[in-house]
């Protein structure tokens, strides 16, 4: 992984970070097919119109039916999913749930797309969980059947998201990310605009929720997904969704500076092997220490003989 798709994956996690919180805040006022429905609509009404300013030209109707479908994977299903799930769970609970879905593209991406399963991935993969509950910590929390529901219900939206990584890339690998990024918009509102019209009427629309979905939409959303399209272009589906792992880390600080929530040094290693475990699932060589280790092979095999010469 290069340092620009490094940067790209950052970036991306420090939005789609936020994003827990802005639902967690909107989501109980507006209801979850509205703000769904909201989102996508916002998103799309921006994206058409700064691309339509700059020139970019999209290949929407010659792709219509998978962008259906990936407006479903990628964005209806798992939208709708999370929103009501933060009626009953913390935005930072929410996030630690999302990290798994690393785990369901790397075996989506072993079954669909011939991925390999290497011990430093595993390992990679297996440490960024463990760093995830480290870093929100084991604070007990009362099972009850809404509860219970309501982790499946992002679960669910966690292997969608998976899902949609690996549609993008079996069925979509020749669209453009503006291709990509708009048509998923318009193809989640067809799944949501009859459901968020039926709920509208219970929604009670306040100004910090009203906030809170135009920052979902712009920052979140048709800002985020073109960042998140390039990485499933340049490094692929499976290490795109190790984006994951960062998230947690980001909602934690953005509660920590705007709502003063506090640091705790579980959550500074769990911050710490969260960013090792990106480093070995992405393959990312630090140069001090690939130099170290170049030189010392070249230390070791100095001066040996290979047992051929002079055959």
């Amino acid at each position: 992984m290069s340092a620009r798709d490094l940067l790209a994956l950052v970036s991306l996690a420090a939005l789609w970070g936020a994003s827990f919180l802005f639902i967690r805040v909107a989501a109980p006022a507006l209801g979850a097919f509205p703000l769904a429905v909201g989102r996508v609509l916002i998103a799309a009404a921006v994206l058409y119109a700064v691309m339509r300013a700059i020139g970019i030209r999209t290949a929407i109707r010659d792709n219509a039916r998978e962008l259906l479908t990936l407006g479903a994977l990628n964005a209806s299903i798992p939208f709708v999913l999370i929103a009501g799930a933060e009626l009953r769970l913390t935005a930072s609970l929410a996030a630690m749930l999302n990290a798994t879905v690393p785990l369901w593209a790397a075996v989506f991406g072993a079954m669909w797309l011939g991925e390999r399963f290497t011990l430093k991935r595993t390992a990679g993969l297996l440490l960024g969980v463990f760093g995830v509950a480290v870093l929100v910590g084991w604070s007990p929390i009362v099972l009850t059947a809404p509860v219970v529901a309501s982790i499946v219900a992002i679960l669910i939206a966690t292997a969608s998201y998976a899902l949609a990584g690996i549609y993008t890339k079996r069925r979509l690998s020749g669209a453009s990310k503006a291709t990509l990024t708009l048509g998923q918009q318009l193809g989640a509102a067809v799944w949501l605009i009859i459901p968020a019209l039926v709920q509208a009427p219970r929604a009670h629309p306040t100004a910090p929720a009203t906030g809170a979905l135009t920052a979902l939409a712009l920052l979140c959303t048709a800002l985020a997904y073109p960042l998140y399209f390039h990485l499933i272009a340049s490094v692929g589906p499976t290490r795109t969704t190790t984006v994951t792992y960062l998230i947690p880390m980001f909602g934690t600080a953005w509660g920590a500076i705007f709502l003063h929530e506090a640091v705790t040094r579980g959550m500074v290693l769990g911050l710490g092997l969260i960013l090792l475990s990106v480093l070995l699932v992405n393959d990312v060589r630090i140069p001090l220490f690939s130099a170290v280790f170049t030189h010392r092979s070249a230390r070791n095999t100095r001066g040996k003989t290979n047992c051929f010469d002079g055959a």
